[in-house]
């Protein structure tokens, strides 16, 4: 649409400057009749002529001559008038022709504008949205350090914790290495390291497994005195490495911490309770069948 008018704007442009110019051109003949005519009128009065005839004839050629010159003038009047018009008809095209052009340019401005306030308006979304994300990227990372350190935390706390219990283990060992002696002929022999470390393992399953064990006959087997053997159990005991009683008739029963769990239980339900209610329960709460695969440990 705007192509159009501009189109048609310049057509009228061009059809009022060809009538300018026509116009421009009549001024111009006129002035140039004019301009004859004064020179024919001056020539004429520079001719001689009679002194009677100049008296006679003078006056109709000074009001022919005036005529002239007045209608030469009235014509270059109308001239300049009619150019005056014409250069005010084309002055009201050119304005709205302008005006036009302004407004589009002004269009074209407010779609600049708005472009403009959109690229903004988008710039400042994605700069939000750089934030968030930066921001979660953060959280991310702060929640992968914090699970790092609880990981190296708990590893730290199984490194130590296997680690006092292999000193716990070897603090055992080098106890039941000192306490395990051969007597032989008045002279004791003891036992290589890694002898101790299998004895104290099968000793340990073998009491586990046959649950009442007379300690003077383990003794015996293991050719320690039963005192000796006593405070061994006691202090296997002592350091939670067996779990069990020493009765009054020299036994040592063997309790899970799952049955000792159990009779603490059955305890603190009844309340107060007699040896004998304690025993019966007991029959029903541990287990005292022995392993028939229990084998007792032997002294090379």
């Amino acid at each position: 649409m705007d192509v159009v008018l501009l189109a048609a704007a310049a057509v009228l442009l061009a059809v009022l400057l060809f009538f300018a110019t026509r116009l421009r051109g009549q001024a111009r003949a006129a002035d140039e009749e004019h301009q004859q005519n004064v020179a024919a009128a001056a020539a004429a009065g520079a001719r001689p002529r009679p002194h009677g005839e100049e008296r006679a004839e003078g006056m109709p050629r000074r009001r022919r001559n005036m005529g002239n010159r007045l209608m030469a003038q009235r014509r270059a009047q109308q001239a300049e008038e009619w150019l005056e018009e014409e250069e005010d008809a084309e002055e009201v095209p050119e304005f709205q022709v302008s005006g036009k052009i302004g407004a589009k340019k002004q269009r074209k401005l407010e779609e600049k504008q708005a472009r403009k306030a959109q690229r903004e308006a988008e710039e400042a979304e994605r700069e939000e949205r750089r934030k968030l994300e930066s921001k979660r990227e953060e959280e991310r990372r702060k929640e992968e350090e914090r699970i790092r350190l609880e990981e190296e935390r708990q590893e730290e706390e199984k490194r130590k914790a296997k680690e006092e219990e292999e000193k716990r283990e070897y603090e055992e060992y080098l106890k039941l290495k000192e306490s395990f002696v051969v007597e032989e002929e008045g002279v004791e022999e003891s036992m290589t390291e890694e002898q101790s470390r299998s004895f104290l393992m099968e000793f340990l399953e073998y009491v586990k497994k046959t649950k009442v064990i007379q300690l003077e006959d383990l003794a015996s087997h293991l050719g320690l005195r039963t005192q000796d053997a006593i405070n061994r159990i006691q202090d296997l005991m002592a350091d939670g490495t067996l779990t069990g009683v020493i009765d009054d008739r020299g036994k040592f029963i063997y309790i899970t911490a799952e049955e000792m769990a159990a009779v603490a239980k059955y305890i603190k339900q009844r309340g107060r309770v007699s040896i004998a209610e304690l025993a019966q329960a007991s029959n029903s709460l541990i287990n005292l069948q022995p392993d028939s695969r229990a084998v007792a440990p032997t002294l090379a």
